[in-house]
């Protein structure tokens, strides 16, 4: 996901670093000129009102609405939707090869309730009305380790800023990274929200996956490599609730 501002005006938020690997195969080639302009959503350009009302896109005003940024081969995206056909999923994610992957899946299991934003997914947090989206997914982001790229990670301040505006009251975030130090960072950030409750009580509730969270590719390749996934499930504050003190959860006391 890349920044929609400068970086003089605000932190810049990059959450992937390439669009483009291997030339598609000839089956993926004819999903992206055929199914993806059928589920592709993008924000109004121009003059016109740069809201993105989900009520629109599912033609059904009042369907519950998942959001999944960054979804990398779709695995997660397409999983949830296959058990969940009654609420509505987006999926933002720019590299190719990812979007074809979850282009196959929807074709191949009927999947009719996924659509996908193949963009810059700044611009769709921007887009999305205040308090749309009933459960958001942020898996396994770029770390952006160098320290001159920090501003890119996209869970930071400014980035659950602009996922607390979306999210509806009591909606749930869920994050993972298999990296220590975006851990810290993503801790960090999260305790100094004024918007986001950290629900782990224990610390099984962060070091060990939730039965409906399913592992992907990329996960099993970084246990196989040695690295531990942490598992945080975050809960939206009440917008009219006074905000408590923060308290750290288990094991960062």
């Amino acid at each position: 996901m890349t920044g929609a501002s400068d970086d003089r005006d605000e932190p810049r938020i990059q959450s992937y670093g390439r669009k483009r690997g291997r030339p598609l195969r000839a089956g993926r080639r004819k999903l992206f000129a055929e199914l993806l302009p059928e589920i592709d959503v993008a924000p109004p350009t121009g003059s016109e009102a740069a809201a993105l009302d989900p009520a629109t896109i599912w033609g059904e005003p009042g369907r519950e609405t998942w959001l999944e940024i960054g979804f990398g081969a779709g695995e997660h995206l397409a999983w949830q939707a296959g058990r969940h056909p009654g609420i509505g999923f987006i999926g933002a994610e720019v590299y190719e090869a990812g979007i074809g992957v979850l282009l196959s899946a929807i074709a191949r299991e009927g999947l009719t309730n996924i659509r996908i934003h193949a963009a810059d997914a700044v611009s769709l947090l921007g887009a999305l009305p205040a308090g749309s989206i009933a459960r958001a997914f942020v898996l396994f982001p770029d770390p952006w380790p160098k320290r001159r790229h920090w501003k890119r990670r996209l869970v930071s301040a400014a980035g659950l800023a602009r996922l607390a505006r979306v999210l509806a009251d009591g909606a749930e975030l869920r994050l993972a990274t298999d990296d220590p130090s975006y851990l810290t960072w993503m801790l960090q950030s999260i305790l100094a929200s004024p918007d986001f409750i950290w629900t782990a009580r224990r610390a099984g509730d962060w070091l060990e996956r939730p039965d409906d969270w399913p592992q992907t590719r990329f996960e099993a390749k970084a246990i196989r490599e040695g690295r531990k996934p942490s598992y945080l499930r975050l809960k939206r504050r009440s917008r009219e609730a006074e905000t408590p003190p923060h308290t750290p959860g288990p094991g960062f006391a």
